[in-house]
């Protein structure tokens, strides 16, 4: 679930260190040695599991630049943080121009490419954002832009291309929070009106009095209340889409007035001394079992069949668990872009148990849980225990796995390593008579033997202390500590 990096880079070494780095937190790798091989893999077959990419400028045979270029024609959208040992201006804005995200200069800090990472993608996420709902906006929300690859899932997907080919009346069906209005609008989308106004009605929300003014509109001063001449929803879909949500839930006088418009092509408003053709495409949908509400009694069967021309099942989120992944990821990244947030992904627990899940508010009930546990989460990756009312878990507790302090140390020779502090020289809190000693002194104790056991790497100290370094120096001279002879000590 993670977001996975390409680093391209000839010196096998540096390709190392970059993907201890990088693998910390959180990320996925792959790596290539030179520029012929990061394009391969960056347009390839595969190269949609390639989210971002770490490039060396400086390379024998394809070099970044040349990279650089190729991908701004042929994958632009995919961020190239440059990374090299030539730092000059003239570097860093060739750099830019060519089309990286952010210019890091070697060596460079864990910190600083993890923040440049984390930049890209959130740009990433802001732009996919700002097109999503540029596209729901103007009516292009296509069925290419569907999450999930279920069969159940491309069933429906097929059956509405079909749809869309004719201008039939179609009903989509389908439990509450399944997405039965994104359909709709892929519909429209793919549809010949496609360019024509895309209008939405929930049903099941409007006061029963203003049901007809609502769809049908009204003339000035035709009811109390009336001070201006309203056009209904069918006149503002005119020549478009009109999507009828809940449309089980119509009170059954408005029932035979939403046949009339259907069979006759035009609309009555309130008050009018003469009708109003109208050219009006319907999509209506509903969580209803409209056949057993006909033989109810609460929904009419001549118009029953009027909307159930061409019917569209859409399954719930239980039957087909396998899109689980695929919108937890959609999720993370569209609520990372609109709160900018910067949640890495999940762990492989977190997602067995979302997987595992009933669902019972299907799509809309996983968005709004994962959003829940972007907030509740203090980690990189969202944990179990960021679903408490699935896992059963206390937020914020610890995670299980052990995690290596430092992604570096795997990667210096053990002759070279510090020598693991013993349980003895830690800093105790309590003095010889078993009482608390004062917090002066035990702060004192603590960074003296924090600086001994980093051998005075003052940045390092303070990252572990949780401090700036500012901080720690004024620390320091409080404590009258000197520097120099804590690392002899």
């Amino acid at each position: 679930m993670g977001k996975t990096v390409l680093i391209v880079d000839d010196d096998p070494t540096q390709r190392r260190l970059l993907q201890a780095v990088v693998e910390k937190s959180g990320f996925s790798t792959l790596q290539a040695g030179d520029g012929d091989a990061a394009l391969n893999m960056a347009l390839g077959a595969e190269s949609d599991k390639i989210h971002i990419m770490l490039l060396d400028l400086v390379m024998p045979g394809r070099d970044g630049m040349e990279v650089l270029a190729e991908l701004a024609v042929k994958r632009p959208e995919l961020p190239v943080i440059v990374l090299t040992g030539k730092g000059s201006i003239e570097a860093v804005v060739n750099a830019m121009k060519g089309g990286a995200r952010d210019f890091v200069v070697k060596p460079a800090a864990p910190e600083r490419i993890i923040v440049s990472i984390r930049n890209a993608l959130d740009v990433g996420n802001l732009v996919g954002e700002v097109k999503r709902l540029k596209k729901t906006a103007e009516g292009g929300l296509s069925f290419d832009d569907l999450i999930g690859n279920a069969s159940s899932m491309r069933s429906v997907v097929a059956m509405g291309e079909r749809g869309a080919r004719a201008n039939i009346p179609i009903l989509i069906t389908g439990e509450s929070g399944v997405g039965k209005e994104v359909i709709a609008r892929a519909i429209q989308s793919a549809s010949e009106r496609s360019d024509k106004p895309f209008i939405t009605v929930n049903c099941g929300a409007i006061s029963e009095n203003l049901v007809e003014s609502i769809l049908f509109g009204h003339e000035k001063g035709s009811f109390t209340g009336a001070n201006s001449k309203h056009l209904g929803k069918f006149q503002e879909a005119h020549s478009g889409t009109l999507f009828l949500d809940e449309v089980g839930e119509l009170p059954l006088d408005m029932q035979v007035k939403l046949l009339r418009v259907l069979q006759e092509g035009e609309v009555d408003p309130i008050g009018s001394k003469r009708t109003v053709p109208v050219d009006v495409r319907i999509i209506s949908a509903t969580n209803r079992d409209l056949a057993e509400a006909v033989k109810e009694g609460t929904f009419r069967e001549d118009l029953f069949y009027r909307l159930n021309v061409f019917p569209i099942a859409v399954p719930p989120l239980r039957e087909r668990r396998e899109d689980i992944p695929a919108l937890t990821d959609h999720f993370i990244r569209r609520i990372n872009a609109a709160e900018r947030m910067s949640v890495a992904g999940i762990t492989a627990a977190t997602l067995d148990l979302l997987k595992s899940h009933d669902w019972k508010g299907n799509v809309r009930q996983l968005e709004n849980t994962i959003f829940r546990a972007m907030i509740l989460s203090d980690g990189n990756k969202l944990r179990p225990q960021d679903f408490p009312q699935i896992s059963g878990l206390t937020p914020g507790l610890p995670a299980l796995e052990a995690e290596d302090d430092n992604p570096m140390d795997s990667l210096i020779p053990v002759e070279l390593r510090p020598e693991p502090v013993s349980p003895d020289s830690a800093v105790t809190v309590l003095d010889r008579d078993g009482h608390l000693r004062t917090l002066e002194d035990i702060e004192r104790d603590l960074i003296e033997f924090a600086i001994n056991n980093y051998s005075g790497h003052m940045s390092e100290v303070a990252r572990r202390l949780g401090i700036g370094r500012s901080t720690l120096y004024r620390k320091v001279r409080e404590h009258e500590l000197d520097v120099d002879d804590v690392r002899s000590a």
